[in-house]
């Protein structure tokens, strides 16, 4: 996934407190279960030294989450007094935790969310259609698609045959018209949003029609389902699916590169050297609540190392620790790199990190 999104939440200065509070209200005393829990983080913040104002701001964030019930999940970042990042999940958090730290505690979260990909959701009939947009960034857009002519729709009862036929055929015709307009408007939404699924329902001969007008470059990457209860479940599926692709392509490319010596590098020494020099195009990352890796970071997301002497040779005059992932993903966000959260099931399962590189470098190459 892409991290560049991730920018504006280490503009302030730390600690971060970090907060994943479970909101599940599956109980006769759910709302009672799911206080008592908020206070239970609350009281961690408490004790890790969380500053006031942050603390009021998590606070303010939660409680008013709670009183609306929204979500059954709910990630927050905060610093400096303010909520800097929060996000809302249909389901809990893998694990509750609240976590004070010199930079915001991501991985979780990001593991969570997932890759992302634009993606494209339309509902076609024979009188138009309608169009959902998705963004990787989560933003949605809805676009209608009227059709040009609505008469005739319908075969009309009382008719001779000779009508019966001629106004079937007229209304062949206005479907397929219809339709056509609609796949149009789909394949353009499509390109313009660099769409990587397509997801057209509804009828199936306005579907035919739809498909017709697609280009091929869109028409790979669409599929056609029911409208009905498994929509949903199909669109997870094929998200699913591309995600597990994207996975495998990158950890594929990482074995490749560093099988050759060339642009990639494993292991934490390379990997923070790397991201140090703005080489990553792409970090994997073991997703190990429990990590015990750190690293010595300065206020810039450039200055990381394995040593606090080192960064303080670099002119950094306060070195702080904090975990390994969450300074490597600052760095790599900062330029505009990417991460893949490698599946605990997978070959690299037991990578510890590693980064596919921009270009190569014998400093930081593997050996």
């Amino acid at each position: 996934m892409d991290l560049s999104f991730l920018k504006p939440l280490y503009s302030r200065p730390g600690p971060y407190a970090s907060v994943y509070a479970d909101l599940t209200r599956n109980t006769e005393d759910a709302g009672k279960a799911t206080e008592l829990r908020w206070r239970a983080l609350r009281a961690e913040l408490e004790a890790q030294g969380a500053p006031g104002p942050t603390l009021r701001a998590v606070a303010r964030t939660v409680e008013e989450e709670l009183e609306l019930r929204r979500s059954e999940g709910l990630v927050i970042f905060a610093a400096d007094g303010e909520v800097a990042w929060s996000e809302r999940f249909e389901d809990a958090p893998r694990a509750s935790l609240a976590r004070v730290s010199p930079l915001p505690h991501v991985l979780p979260y990001l593991a969570d969310r997932g890759e992302r990909f634009p993606h494209l959701v339309a509902h076609v009939d024979r009188r138009g259609g309608e169009i959902d947009t998705f963004a990787p960034d989560g933003g949605h857009r809805h676009i209608d698609v009227p059709g040009d002519e609505e008469f005739p729709i319908r075969k009309v009862k009382k008719a001779s045959d000779s009508d019966q036929s001629r106004l079937q055929r007229a209304a062949e015709e206005v479907w397929r018209s219809n339709a056509k307009k609609v796949g149009r408007e789909i394949d353009k939404v499509a390109r313009h949003t660099h769409a990587e699924a397509v997801l057209i329902a509804g009828d199936p001969r306005a579907r035919t029609a739809v498909l017709e007008e697609i280009s091929e470059g869109v028409r790979e990457h669409t599929v056609e389902a029911d409208r009905g209860n498994g929509l949903n479940g199909e669109l997870s599926r094929i998200l699913d699916l591309k995600s597990a692709e994207r996975i495998l392509t990158v950890a594929e490319r990482f074995e490749r590169e560093l099988a050759n010596g060339e642009r990639a590098v494993a292991g934490l020494p390379a990997t923070v050297e790397a991201a140090r020099r703005g080489q990553i195009e792409t970090l994997l990352l073991d997703h190990d609540p429990d990590s015990p890796a750190r690293l010595w970071i300065g206020p810039q997301p450039g200055e990381i190392s394995t040593s606090a002497d080192e960064l303080r040779e670099m002119g950094v005059k306060d070195p702080q620790e904090d975990r390994a992932d969450a300074a490597l993903i600052r760095a790599v966000a900062a330029t505009d790199g990417g991460l893949v959260v490698l599946p605990s099931d997978g070959p690299n399962a037991s990578l510890g990190v590693g980064a596919v590189l921009r270009y190569s470098d014998p400093q930081t190459r593997h050996h």
